[in-house]
């Protein structure tokens, strides 16, 4: 939560820093050629780009495979809607910042400071922050998965890692993402499933025919998996599989 809060700030100083009755559309020509425009735009762009923070946690981080990962778990129980949307979103959310945490300290690191230090401009800081999180995302992308959309988006041969344009890195990464996070909830889905072919078949040699295996059993999953500490083992898994 400490890097959104810095985003906050960066957000308060420059509205802090905007001068009062600035004509919005005046834009100014620096000694090198370039344009600069009024602080009030600035302010504009910066605050559309915070409404795209959402999606960019969403399919930028770690968030999508720990979401998966937990709403398969939830349905290997079977137990319906419990833990319920609010808690898992929750637990994904926490969960995400703890793994993007280095990321987004380097990131502090890097752009965020200086920029607050007035040592680089906002385009400066937003490139040199971008690096961390290119790195993370390129690490956990899959060069099968980049190789496809380099295909499609008919980017030709890519020389380096570093040579990968976001446009192409942001499907990959979350394509990886999807892939990844359904072949962890597959093997996390066998050993439930193991539970109610057994259960279904001891019901069906017992002439039972009417009584649902679900309800017998999912106290036996619920037994299994307090046993054997499985909230801990899905979290450590999940923290680990990020690690390179």
């Amino acid at each position: 939560m400490k890097f959104w809060l810095i985003i906050a700030g960066m957000l308060f100083t420059l509205v802090a820093q905007a001068a009062p009755g600035v004509d919005a559309l005046t834009v100014t020509q620096d000694p090198e050629g370039g344009q600069t425009y009024t602080l009030t735009i600035q302010v504009l762009f910066f605050m559309t780009a915070l409404t795209m923070l959402p999606g960019a946690l969403m399919m930028m981080t770690s968030f999508a495979r720990i979401i998966i990962v937990l709403a398969i778990l939830r349905q290997a129980l079977g137990t319906q809607n419990t833990p319920n949307n609010q808690i898992l979103i929750g637990l994904a959310l926490f969960l995400t910042v703890f793994i993007m945490l280095p990321v987004f300290n380097e990131v502090n690191e890097v752009a965020v400071q200086p920029y607050m230090q007035d040592q680089m401009s906002t385009m400066e800081a937003l490139e040199a922050g971008s690096g961390p999180v290119r790195e993370f995302m390129l690490a956990q992308t899959r060069e099968d998965d980049l190789g496809l959309f380099a295909r499609i988006g008919d980017f030709g041969e890519l020389e380096s890692p570093d040579k990968v344009p976001f446009s192409l890195l942001l499907p990959a990464f979350a394509t990886s993402e999807l892939k990844t996070g359904f072949q962890i909830g597959f093997l996390l889905f066998i050993p439930f499933l193991v539970i109610d072919m057994v259960v279904a078949s001891v019901l069906m040699s017992m002439g039972m025919m009417m009584l649902s295996p679900m309800i017998i059993s999912l106290p036996f999953k619920i037994m299994l998996f307090v046993l054997i500490d499985g909230w801990a083992l899905v979290f450590g898994t999940l923290a680990s599989s990020f690690q390179v």
